[in-house]
C-alpha cells in the first residue's frame, strides 16, 4: 500500500493494510491520500463539502463506490495506467481535533490518529455509521484491528 501524506510519522500503514485484508479487499498496488490540516481547513472543507460550517476530526472522499466487502477485485479498470495503482481516494485529518480528542479520551494522539485514520480508510471501503448497525459493524471492526496492533482507548503516556 502506498500512503501519500505531508506526515509519514503520523501514519501507522500496517493498520490499513490489515483493513483491506480483513475486508477481503486485499489487492496489490493500492494508494490513498492522508493529509493533516488546521483546524481552519479542515471547517472550510466540512462547510463546502457537506454544508456543516464547524470543524469536525476527519473527512473522507472515496474515489471508488465502495460496497465494504470484496469489492476492490472488481475495479482493475480504475487503476492508473501508467502506475497501476488503484487509488481509493483521499482521508483529511484535523492534528488540532485529534490532540484535542485524545486528550479528552484519555489516550494518546498516536492512537486517535491510528483511530481517525482507519476510520476515514473504512468510509473510502464504502462504510458509514448513517444507520446504528451500520455504526455498530463500522466501530466495531475499526476496535477490532486497533486492538488487533495493540492500540486500545485509554493508553495515555
Amino acid at each position: 500500500m502506498k500512503i501519500y501524506t505531508n506526515k509519514p510519522k503520523l501514519v501507522n500503514d500496517k493498520i490499513l493494510e490489515e483493513a483491506l485484508k480483513i475486508t477481503k479487499n486485499n489487492v496489490k498496488n493500492v494508494a490513498v491520500g492522508i493529509e493533516f490540516v488546521t483546524r481552519f481547513k479542515i471547517k472550510s472543507l466540512n462547510k463546502k463539502t457537506r454544508n456543516v460550517d464547524k470543524v469536525t476530526d476527519v473527512l473522507s472522499f472515496p474515489m471508488l463506490e465502495g460496497k465494504k466487502f470484496n469489492f476492490l477485485n472488481e475495479c482493475d479498470d480504475e487503476r492508473d495506467p501508467y502506475s497501476k495503482e488503484l487509488y481509493l481516494g483521499d482521508i483529511v485529518i484535523c492534528h488540532h481535533r485529534a490532540k484535542k480528542q485524545a486528550k479528552e479520551f484519555g489516550h494518546t494522539i498516536e492512537r486517535e490518529i491510528c483511530f481517525l485514520a482507519l476510520h476515514g480508510f473504512l468510509h473510502l471501503l464504502g462504510f458509514d455509521h448513517i444507520e446504528k448497525e451500520d455504526e455498530t459493524e463500522m466501530m466495531g471492526l475499526a476496535e477490532e484491528l486497533l486492538k488487533k496492533f495493540g492500540i486500545t482507548r485509554g493508553d495515555n503516556v
